[in-house]
């Protein structure tokens, strides 16, 4: 079983240290704020240490730099009985996990250990967490449409398998719903979700609620709260990109959802001030702007082998499309999907503001036929949009204007075909079916031809 050779190996290598007397023992000499300081451990940056306490088996804490001859050190989990000169010893250079298929259907934390009382993790084997960068020479070109089972996105931003993507939204717009139904009705092998920095009502709601018992057959999710340490939220969403790549090396189609970006940046930001790095945009410190594209490459598809297709979610603080982290994400990624605040209180789900979205991607894998028919839905609407305050008031007149009279006439179909039910599932032929005809015009206008 899984968790109990995790347990022997680790007992195993606790002991091969203590035998061979290489193990790095320290003192810790201060706590501030959410980072430690240790004395004489001169451990690697990335290794993992353990912390004695006094009335308890002690935690665990990574090292994340050095100043002056001290160790400093992040704990992964609360600090409490934490006293001075507690003894600090490494017990690992490198984190590993358990990954295969042992992991389907399972809900597991930042450690890889299970947390859905479904007992231990079984068929599944022991790798390193951390991996070499990709050679971009050895990426696979995003050539081949990736079915999401959403009409909107399938039909007009149409997604490459192997392509990543930002879901730009602020709170309470339908994000969490829309990642249920990729999750469900995606055309992957695998779907790896990540549920980083969430309140701990909603893991156990989307796991219950929005995935379902179908959604997680072939589902794993990694759940950190909000309440766990920032070390603990970093490294979940590594873990799941990692896991999402061992299964990509199986030749299998991976689609890795990232809820959210943003937490993941956050936690960041904590452990980089924590160490004294100075603050910049918004509070961020540099090395968070470093951390996004070092995660985000992972995802992606490799020649003669499977592919990540990754969508990131990015919460935009007040609906702020101009967030640090907004942008930096804008930056890095394939792609974006933008959910508007206007749509969700219309009751328009899922709201997609299409005109602010972009696949850049999407003329790689879609037919020149298609791409015409994306761009004329796409001119309507705008043109639509643009008019909207006037039609509203009655000053339109028929005749006067022959695209905006055809953008009157679509308008409600496009409107009908760009909203869809939960329990909907439409695929990629279906979606540029039923745009042909939300965009046809009646036989006294011009049809697309």
């Amino acid at each position: 079983m899984c968790s109990d050779q995790l347990h022997s190996s680790l007992v195993r290598y606790r002991e091969g240290l203590r035998q061979n007397e290489l193990s790095i023992q320290g003192r810790l000499s201060s706590l501030v704020g959410v980072a430690l300081q240790a004395e004489g451990c001169d451990a690697p940056v990335g290794s993992r240490c353990h912390i004695s306490t006094d009335g308890g088996d002690g935690i665990e804490a990574q090292v994340i730099g050095f100043n002056h001859g001290r160790t400093l050190l992040m704990p992964a989990g609360p600090v409490h009985g934490l006293s001075p000169k507690a003894r600090v010893t490494l017990i690992a250079n490198k984190l590993r996990f358990y990954a295969g298929n042992g992991l389907l259907g399972r809900v597991i934390d930042a450690n890889g250990k299970p947390i859905d009382n479904k007992g231990p993790l079984t068929a599944c084997y022991e790798t390193e967490l951390s991996s070499d960068p990709v050679d971009p020479l050895k990426r696979a070109a995003v050539s081949e449409p990736f079915d999401v089972g959403v009409r909107s996105i399938n039909g007009l931003l149409t997604l490459g398998k192997g392509q990543r993507v930002g879901l730009f939204a602020g709170s309470g717009v339908g994000k969490s719903a829309l990642l249920g139904m990729m999750s469900k009705y995606s055309e992957a092998d695998v779907t790896v979700l990540a549920l980083i920095g969430e309140r701990g009502r909603e893991v156990n709601d989307f796991i219950r609620d929005t995935l379902g018992v179908e959604g997680m057959k072939r589902c794993v999710v990694v759940a950190v709260p909000a309440d766990q340490s920032p070390l603990l939220r970093l490294q979940g969403a590594m873990l799941a990109t990692a896991i999402a790549e061992e299964f990509c090396n199986a030749q299998k189609q991976v689609l890795l959802l990232v809820d959210s970006l943003t937490r993941f940046a956050q936690a960041q930001r904590q452990i980089g001030l924590a160490t004294g790095e100075p603050p910049t945009s918004k509070g961020y410190p540099p090395s968070v702007f470093s951390m996004l594209p070092q995660l985000v490459e992972r995802a992606g598809g490799i020649e003669n082998g499977g592919a990540i297709t990754a969508i990131y979610t990015v919460l935009a603080e007040g609906d702020d499309q101009n967030d640090p982290v907004v942008d930096a994400a804008r930056a890095v990624l394939d792609g974006h999907i933008v959910l508007s605040r206007t749509l969700s209180d219309a009751s328009h789900y899922p709201a997609i503001d299409i005109g602010a979205s972009v696949s850049r991607t999407k003329n790689s894998v879609t037919s020149k036929v298609q791409q015409q028919l994306a761009s004329q839905a796409m001119q309507y609407s705008a043109v639509y949009q643009q008019n909207a305050d006037m039609i509203r008031v009655g000053m339109y007149q028929p005749g006067s204007d022959d695209q905006l009279d055809k953008a009157v006439q679509v308008w409600p179909k496009l409107q009908q075909y760009l909203q869809q039910d939960l329990e909907e599932k439409v695929n990629l032929e279906q979606a540029h079916e039923q745009l042909l005809k939300a965009v046809q015009l009646s036989s006294s206008a011009t049809e697309l031809s």
